[in-house]
């Protein structure tokens, strides 16, 4: 009894520092990923791993995280330029930086509300009340929108209108909560919400690209996070974002 004893202490003691080991990477991860990323997390688990932490906010907001030291292992975000600005900083792992996922940019207004949208009534339509956007100064979704309205000659308009949201979902349920009657959104986060319509979409050539890029971040130290990021690169790992209303590269 006593060397049975001694033998599964000695054996839970033995297990202690490798079940310590297994601890699952942190993704900082833009807003609108919020359902997509949080299904690739749960399809990376089911193949036995551990789950990543996922923290999702305004690609801005993280990428200044990351700048003042904040410890994570990989960045999604809604635009290059923030993913330039860690670059260029010195912050992203060599090589790793890759775009994987493309969007479109939308008008919402709550179900059952407000009348279509077209390039040619943008401006007085949604001038006329409150209009809901991401801050247009550093995110993403908001420098998109701001761009697609100057571009198509609404934005003087429209500016002393605009309700300015800490990022995309937040823009997102002033609308859904009538808050506001008309907002802009990705097109993902619309088919996100059963209580929002798409009354208009914004042509591609009005604004920059949308992209999506990713890379694992030089302070990175989890040994899951490569492995995970090149599953989110993956024709597997790209289907999942396709489910959500992604494009994918």
């Amino acid at each position: 009894m006593g060397l049975r004893f001694a033998a599964l202490v000695g054996a839970l003691s033995l297990s202690v520092p490798a079940v310590a080991q297994i601890r699952p990477p942190l993704v900082l991860a833009a807003a609108s990923l919020q359902e997509s990323m949080t299904a690739a997390a749960d399809a990376w688990a089911k193949k036995g791993h551990p789950r990543p932490v996922i923290s999702f906010a305004a690609s801005s907001a993280l990428a200044r995280q990351v700048q003042a030291g904040g410890k994570a292992d990989l960045f999604a975000s809604a635009d290059e330029e923030w993913m330039d600005i860690l670059q260029k900083d010195g912050l992203l792992a060599d090589k790793t930086r890759s775009a994987f996922l493309g969007n479109r940019l939308v008008v919402i207004a709550p179900m059952g509300k407000g009348g279509q949208v077209t390039t040619r009534t943008l401006g007085k339509t949604l001038s006329a009340g409150p209009l809901a956007m991401a801050d247009t100064d550093s995110v993403p979704a908001g420098k998109y929108g701001k761009a697609a309205l100057e571009k198509l000659g609404a934005w003087s308009m429209v500016a002393p209108h605009v309700v300015r949201a800490e990022n995309v979902r937040a823009a997102l349920a002033l609308v859904e909560r009538g808050a506001a009657p008309y907002g802009i959104v990705y097109a993902t986060d619309a088919k996100a919400s059963p209580r929002v319509r798409v009354v208009g979409m914004f042509p591609a050539a009005s604004h920059p690209p949308i992209t999506y890029p990713l890379a694992r971040l030089k302070a990175a130290t989890n040994p899951e996070s490569e492995g995970f990021r090149r599953f989110l690169l993956s024709g597997e790992g790209k289907a999942i974002f396709r489910r959500y209303g992604f494009s994918t590269r």
